[in-house]
């Protein structure tokens, strides 16, 4: 993926997760910093690797969809 599509993808998955509950936000958070999980979600999708990013936000999508 280059730069630009993950620029967008952490930027579409921030914008989501703002929509979530904090309860939503917080499994988020373990599944995607389990070894700091007072680190804000912000900060998690930009340490996401590239890799995660695009199952990262089809789960955000389908959580929103509910």
């Amino acid at each position: 993926m280059n730069q630009q599509l993950q620029d967008f993808a952490r930027s579409t998955l921030k914008a989501n997760l703002r929509k979530c509950t904090l309860e939503q936000l917080s499994i988020f958070n373990r599944m995607y910093s389990p070894d700091d999980l007072e680190k804000s979600i912000d900060d998690v999708v930009d340490a996401m690797p590239e890799k995660r990013l695009d199952w990262a936000m089809q789960q955000i999508q389908r959580t929103l969809d509910k």
